[in-house]
């Protein structure tokens, strides 16, 4: 988790520089010129230590639907919500299949008992199956 922390303080710092640099940009005069070369100093300062924060997180991989809920301008823990609901969902309606099935094998193995009786005895015999009721 710290790490996470370090990479942010330093976006949240390069941000802010960016937001200076833009202003400096925006309304330049020529006596601003040193004040523009420092900012300059310190974004390339700051995609340094980006990078070395990025060294410490390469084994971290993001779904590539993260960034497009952060380019829609989503909030990107509303991906993990979803994920989380869609699974829900899938698990719901297998485990209604799995129901199904359970219930149409113990329907099956009554009704051929009762067609049967001497081939589904052997069966239950061989594989254990009491038929569930």
């Amino acid at each position: 988790a710290e790490k996470f922390d370090n990479l942010e303080e330093h976006l949240e710092k390069f941000i802010e520089n960016i937001r200076q640099l833009g202003i400096i940009v925006s309304d330049f005069q020529p006596s601003s010129q040193t004040g523009l070369n420092q900012k300059l100093k310190f974004m390339i300062t700051g995609l340094q230590d980006i990078e070395k924060c990025r060294q410490q997180l390469h084994d971290i991989n993001v779904p590539l639907e993260v960034f497009e809920y952060i380019d829609q301008g989503r909030n990107p823990q509303l991906y993990t919500k979803e994920c989380l609901e869609r699974a829900l969902a899938k698990n719901e309606q297998v485990k209604g299949k799995i129901d199904t099935l359970t219930k149409f094998k113990s329907l099956l193995i009554s009704e051929l008992g009762k067609v049967f009786p001497e081939e589904m005895g052997k069966y239950k015999a061989i594989h254990g199956d009491d038929p569930p009721s």
